[in-house]
């Protein structure tokens, strides 16, 4: 097995976006990358001039991730592009953290403009492309509601950010359950 060394700026992203879903955007600065980076203030500053850059970063790396996995999936079926949606929820979970989405829009109103922009089109793509899965499921006949394939795909990812926070309160086997509803829930 090979590891891939990552570049200063990956860390600096990759460590940024731990501390926004562990502690949320507000609640982190630099000195916080720095000090477990072992690096100065000013070598984060150097590939992020302002916390809003970084947070940016962070939410391009994040849509990048996503547009991979609408492409590697774009072949497959409803039910197998559902169950990678749901997968990232799945993993996010064993990691302890919270969605980037439901970390970030706590703090939508104290963000900068330009990462509140950011995190609604990424909230957006997100949005459409569970929409058009759902959308898909429905007219193939594998997905059964009653509600439009863009209500369902809200319901789906707020049950699925709920269930994240949520269960860090309640049972652990909670997000499985639910998340296992959500997926009874497409076939009413």
């Amino acid at each position: 097995m090979h590891l891939i060394k990552m570049s200063t700026r990956e860390t600096i992203i990759q460590l940024g976006d731990q501390l926004i879903r562990s502690k949320g955007f507000n609640a982190f600065s630099f000195y916080d990358i720095s000090e477990k980076m072992k690096i100065k203030n000013a070598s984060v500053h150097y590939h992020f001039p302002t916390k809003t850059d970084l947070g940016i970063s962070i939410l391009e790396a994040h849509r990048q991730k996503l547009h991979s996995l609408i492409e590697s999936t774009s072949t497959k079926g409803p039910v197998d592009k559902l169950n990678s949606f749901l997968l990232i929820y799945t993993t996010i979970k064993s990691e302890g953290h919270v969605c980037l989405v439901g970390s970030l829009a706590t703090d939508l109103n104290t963000v900068d403009l330009k990462i509140a922009n950011e995190l609604k089109t990424f909230a957006d793509e997100i949005l459409n492309w569970v929409t058009t899965i759902l959308d898909e499921g429905k007219t193939s006949g594998v997905f059964s509601f009653q509600c439009s394939p863009r209500t369902k795909a809200l319901m789906v990812i707020t049950n699925m950010l709920a269930a994240l926070q949520l269960s860090r309160l309640t049972n652990e086997e909670d997000f499985y359950t639910i998340r296992n509803e959500v997926i009874k829930g497409l076939k009413d």
